[in-house]
């Protein structure tokens, strides 16, 4: 297999996906999900949970960027989409475009994610529902949500979080899914689109915890293909 350039990245991006990408990612099926609470962990300034929320589903969504004055976060998620947009427009040979057609039209999506998000984020009413927070320390009940995801962080960046702080992520959104709840994470490549070495041990600590399947992803674009993690937390009588 050619080796494909890495994502040059320092530190960890903002993303800034629409609810479209994320249903495709994660087989999200919205009509399941009415009735039930949904968080989307390091979600930066995607409108998944805004749109969610537009339907009807009682979603909320925990990234560190959400600290500070929301002007001033807003500012940076736009600052964001400048620079990850002009990264992938230069390296445009190594990505599928079959569902995006164009770094264009890439960016095109994230500018209208943004103003979703922009909108809900600075929100009287719905404003709460986006809490400054990061893993492994999340500040949410025991066996609070039936659906959680994970886009674009765990795993993608396994060069700056070892084995050890995964593990610990992964016990703690366990923690907050309810039982016979579901986690989410994709995708399961690193930002040099190699596998991570320590998935197979991780799932065997975790075995006692969660049912463990990979799923397919219908979102294509990552220069490597990779399904999605589905962890099932287990039932325990």
């Amino acid at each position: 297999m050619e080796k494909k350039p890495a994502y040059p990245q320092t530190g960890v991006a903002s993303t800034c996906r629409s609810y479209e990408e994320y249903e495709r990612m994660f087989g999200i099926e919205p009509d399941k999900l009415l009735g039930e609470k949904v968080l989307d962990v390091a979600g930066g300034a995607s409108s998944f949970t805004a749109q969610l929320c537009d339907r009807g589903i009682d979603a909320y969504a925990a990234d560190p960027f959400y600290a500070g004055d929301r002007q001033a976060v807003i500012a940076r998620a736009r600052r964001e989409i400048d620079t990850s947009s002009a990264k992938i427009a230069a390296m445009k040979h190594v990505y599928d475009w079959s569902y995006y057609g164009s770094p264009a039209r890439h960016r095109q999506i994230r500018d209208a994610s943004l103003e979703a998000f922009a909108v809900h984020f600075q929100s009287e009413a719905e404003g709460e529902r986006y809490v400054a927070a990061s893993l492994p320390q999340l500040p949410f009940g025991n066996d609070t949500f039936s659906l959680i995801v994970c886009s674009h962080f765990l795993f993608l960046y396994a060069d700056q979080f070892d084995q050890a702080f995964h593990e610990a992520a992964l016990r703690e959104l366990l923690r907050a899914a309810k039982p016979g709840g579901e986690i989410r994470i994709y995708p399961l490549v690193t930002l040099a689109w190699e596998p991570v070495p320590y998935m197979n041990r991780l799932l065997d600590l975790l075995a006692e915890e969660a049912e463990a399947s990979l799923v397919p992803c219908c979102l294509p674009f990552v220069p490597r293909e990779s399904s999605v993690l589905a962890l099932r937390k287990k039932i325990h009588v």
